[in-house]
């Protein structure tokens, strides 16, 4: 059977072992965990004045949202390890659940926005079974794709030192962030950050096994102290001094049941509420955001774990497109929003895992805690944020592949890179690339070998640039 299996995942063809996918997999899961946390905390909340109330009033509570979160994440990371078998966990993709909890509910019901959300996920299995996705996806030039994943290194390099409060907005228009509290480092949870970058750091340097997950760790251990000692507390929106998201304490209650009722409340009747038009609107940002934000991210993490080719291509790519599809029908139909390949998969990719068996096991540790959801809090947002940072420094290096002496493809990916952190946004940072790398290109005389499915790709992207303007225009 464990020959079987090895066969199966190619565990020994990839250069891994069992020892590294589960390793590998636990950090995925660690360094993902918060999302049972946050999502419900964007989606719901505990009370009504305090959570995203839909059109007619009706909010999601907190706990439901939690339990769906994670069974949604255990499920599709497992399916997605057993078909795709490439190690890249699943999860609410952060930008679709915060822009149906501030946008999309104002105008339709939770249940008609999840319906929205499935519609935008069979339309993405419909690309995705076509063929047309991958199409798209091998129509990309292989320097866009390198820069690709230099921009999602800089991003998620960007949410580690954000998450951490190493970086804060300022509330000035210029310069818009600051290093720490008013200039500096002071706060006891930053310091954290930064021992366990320091750590993570130094283990990754000597080359040690498991240098994240003992970074992890250990850092979460000085985490638990320094809270036990001195009782910092959770920030709140109201403390910068406090631990961004969770603190870390032991919990008083480890196991709880979760509530699953949420599952099947879903509803199409968006299109009567709000016009067809609108409705078709809403559904094609949707569609956008997932279709890219996915794109990017499996491109970065198929040329972090070494299993792309020359061309950016990675194994079994059509049915990883399908079944990040189908994790966008299964979020809208459990109300856990859409999910989607993660970018924190890359933590688990720099501690060894090459394969889909890592997934099994960050998708069995999210299915578990749904009945352990307390333990989830305990590893706090600046430790995982130190763990992003080092994985993000590792992706950066991917740039020395990029030709810079031809400034129509400098421009391109210079633009692909800064934009993705900047704007907090994968497919935004792929817009700007494709759409400049079009224009440059053709304008200066290469037109030729611009993909015809670029040219379309490009205009997509410029109507999704100014769909506000046309959504304007439609519900005028």
């Amino acid at each position: 059977m464990k020959a079987r299996f090895d066969t199966y995942f190619e565990i020994s063809t990839r250069g891994s072992t069992w020892g590294r996918e589960f390793r590998g997999g636990l950090v995925t899961f660690v360094t993902m965990a918060y999302i049972v946390i946050l999502n419900p905390l964007i989606l719901g909340g505990f009370s009504a004045d305090q959570a995203a109330v839909d059109v007619v009033g009706n909010w999601l509570p907190n706990a439901q949202v939690a339990a769906v979160t994670a069974l949604t994440a255990g499920v599709m990371t497992i399916l997605f390890g057993a078909i795709a078998r490439l190690p890249f966990g699943f999860a609410a993709g952060l930008g679709i659940n915060s822009f149906l909890a501030v946008s999309v509910v104002h105008q339709v019901t939770w249940p008609e926005a999840m319906g929205l959300v499935v519609i935008n996920g069979l339309i993405i299995v419909l690309l995705a079974s076509t063929g047309l996705r991958a199409m798209i996806f091998t129509a990309v030039p292989q320097q866009l794709k390198i820069a690709i994943t230099v921009g999602i290194g800089m991003f998620i390099a960007f949410i580690g030192l954000v998450d951490s409060g190493f970086v804060r907005a300022t509330g000035a228009n210029s310069p818009p962030v600051q290093l720490g509290d008013n200039g500096s480092v002071v706060s006891l949870p930053t310091a954290t950050f930064v021992l366990g970058l320091i750590i993570i750091g130094v283990l990754m340097a000597r080359k040690v096994k498991a240098a994240l997950l003992i970074g992890i760790v250990t850092t979460t251990i000085v985490a638990v102290i320094l809270e036990a000692i001195f009782t910092v507390g959770p920030s709140l929106g109201t403390n910068p001094d406090g631990w961004n998201l969770n603190a870390p304490v032991l919990p008083n209650q480890i196991v709880s049941l979760p509530d699953l009722s949420l599952v099947g409340q879903v509803s199409f009747g968006a299109f009567e509420r709000i016009g067809v038009l609108a409705a078709v609107m809403l559904v094609f940002t949707l569609v956008f955001t997932n279709f890219f934000d996915a794109m990017g991210t499996m491109t970065g993490l198929a040329n972090e774990s070494g299993l792309a080719d020359k061309n950016g291509n990675f194994p079994r790519l059509k049915s990883a497109l399908i079944v990040e599809g189908v994790g966008a029908v299964a979020g809208g139909a459990a109300s856990a929003s859409s999910n989607t390949v993660f970018v924190e998969s890359a933590a688990g990719i720099g501690d060894g895992a090459r394969t889909g068996f890592a997934n099994i096991i960050t998708g069995v540790l999210f299915l578990g805690a749904m009945f352990f959801t307390p333990l989830t809090q305990i590893v706090p947002l600046e430790v995982a944020g130190a763990a992003l940072v080092i994985v993000g420094a590792l992706m950066v290096s991917q740039i020395r592949f990029i030709d810079f002496s031809e400034f129509s493809i400098v421009l391109p990916v210079f633009l692909t890179i800064v934009i993705m952190p900047l704007t907090y946004s994968i497919a935004n940072g792929i817009g700007a690339g494709f759409v400049s790398y079009v224009l440059v290109r053709s304008l200066s005389g290469k037109a030729s070998g611009i993909s015809p499915l670029l040219w379309v790709v490009a205009a997509g992207f410029l109507v999704f640039f100014v769909r506000g303007p046309i959504e304007g225009w439609i519900g005028g």
